[in-house]
């Protein structure tokens, strides 16, 4: 099977209107850049997106706000997206917020093949309105359902043509968990490697999980809020 693809666009043509589709990275750390950029050209939309967060007005998940292309957030955090805001208060958008813990478990319970778990994250707040919860030990609990999604599109530092995956530092966050858990998963990847090239023992995601990858280009690698400390004013002279 040849998991190979020569770019974005070819990747990501088949996810058409309505699909609900994964997206890796956390603020814009590790977010799969080129595939965003080839659905935004794509034009699909009513799109259900399952991300930590939304991106910026002017990149990421943004990009695809701004298009219309996203019926429905299923998110953690969406404070950075005025654009968001906008159509969430017009009600253009649906949004389901859920804590983040929870958003990562079940993500990994749908690779894991899970229909569902319990988790306490949300017991007594709006969260928990129409959800079945169960007592274990004294303690409540939430019935969580695993996500069941179309496509997860992940960013990754290197692979190799059978689709194994090394994340580089803080760009590993959500990305392991959402390969795993998309019926297909695309990986983007900023060098593509011959087979072998890559140290079994440093593989983050095994092949098996991931069914296209091609090399990306261009990356800008934003960094959402950049703080940096004030230099030290000079000392007068003696």
């Amino acid at each position: 099977m040849n998991k190979v693809y020569n770019n974005a666009a070819e990747a990501v043509a088949d996810i058409k209107d309505g699909a609900v589709i994964m997206l890796g990275g956390f603020g814009l750390c590790g977010i799969p850049e080129n595939s965003i950029a080839a659905l935004v050209k794509s034009g699909s939309k009513n799109l259900t997106c399952i991300s930590n967060n939304a991106g910026v007005d002017d990149f990421g998940i943004g990009l695809m706000l701004q298009q219309k292309q996203v019926k429905k957030m299923i998110s953690s955090y969406v404070g950075e997206n005025a654009e968001f805001e906008r159509q969430l208060l017009s009600g253009e958008l649906e949004v389901d917020l859920i804590p983040q813990g929870t958003l990562a478990t079940r993500c990994m319970a749908a690779g894991y093949g899970m229909p569902a778990i319990f988790t306490p994250a949300g017991v007594g707040t709006e969260v928990a309105a129409g959800k079945e919860s169960r007592v274990f030990n004294g303690k409540e609990y939430l019935l969580e359902y695993a996500f069941d999604a179309d496509f997860a599109i992940v960013k990754a530092w290197k692979g190799d043509a059978q689709g194994n995956l090394v994340y580089k530092d803080t760009a590993r966050n959500f990305n392991p968990l959402m390969a795993m858990a998309g019926k297909i998963t695309i990986a983007e990847v900023e060098e593509l490697v011959a087979d072998g090239e890559l140290d079994p023992n440093q593989i983050h995601t095994p092949g098996i999980y991931v069914h296209r990858i091609f090399e990306g280009k261009d990356y800008e690698k934003r960094i959402e809020q950049r703080t940096v400390r004030k230099a030290p004013s000079a000392s007068p002279e003696r």
